[in-house]
């Protein structure tokens, strides 16, 4: 489950447990990443699900849920 995956791969990166994001988490408001912890997550992403983010993808992504709905068309 794509979902699930994701927010393993946020969790670890930050730190904090899976159950503090849900799909409407804010990537940047509600988790407090900064820049070089969304790079690290995208990269983590990227290998995860073999796929690769567009830069103008990756600005456009504002919630958990946008990571995933990207994901699972693009994969």
């Amino acid at each position: 489950m794509v979902l699930e995956k994701v927010k393993s791969i946020i969790a670890e990166q930050l730190g904090m447990s899976e159950d503090k994001i849900t799909p409407e988490t804010s990537l940047l408001g509600d988790l407090g990443a900064d820049s070089l912890d969304l790079f690290q997550i995208v990269s983590n992403l990227e290998e995860e699900f073999n796929i690769e983010f567009a830069k103008d993808a990756i600005e456009q992504m504002k919630t958990i849920a946008d990571a995933v709905t990207f994901i699972e068309t693009n994969k």
